[in-house]
């Protein structure tokens, strides 16, 4: 088990043990995986990205996902569907700019999510989640982890994942 794996691990069985993780279920949020170069406004991932996304099917497969939520870009659906496919899952649009929808869409689950977003809607949907926390994601970062645990107060666990 590599470190970062070995950390998430660690923060998990934490969460558990302080009880936060027991009834409140926990939003994972990431942004798209590495694309190719822009040919248009939609282009696939790249094979980074396509390793990116693996590596994130291999890190959540076992997270209790319930729903998996993506924007209509190739992008973001691409980024879910090993994970999708590990947990058969099916995956949710939701317009990248219709940010209230989502988070009706979140508050209605019962379980544990997934959302795939892009770095200029993940900062706003985290305040929408309760976060205060500000976030900002560089242009050329792909491997931010926010682990929301939807708790009264919800909290947020920052991470980073390698592929």
């Amino acid at each position: 088990m590599n470190a970062p794996v070995r950390f998430l691990f660690a923060a998990v069985i934490v969460l558990l043990a302080t009880g936060r993780l027991k009834a409140s279920p926990v939003i994972f949020v990431v942004r798209h995986a590495e694309k190719l170069a822009m040919l248009g406004n939609d282009p696939n991932l790249s094979p980074a990205g396509q390793k990116r996304a693996e590596a994130l099917a291999r890190m959540l497969k076992d997270a209790n996902i319930m729903a998996i939520f993506t924007s209509q870009f190739k992008r973001t659906q691409e980024t879910a569907a090993p994970l999708a496919k590990a947990t058969n899952v099916t995956s949710t649009s939701v317009a990248a700019n219709d940010l209230p929808q989502l988070i009706q869409k979140l508050r209605e689950g019962q379980g544990n999510a997934l959302v795939v977003g892009h770095g200029d809607t993940i900062p706003q949907l985290m305040k929408m989640l309760g976060i205060n926390e500000a976030v900002q994601i560089p242009d050329n970062d792909y491997g931010e982890l926010f682990v929301v645990s939807m708790t009264d107060k919800p909290q947020l666990l920052r991470l980073h994942y390698p592929f």
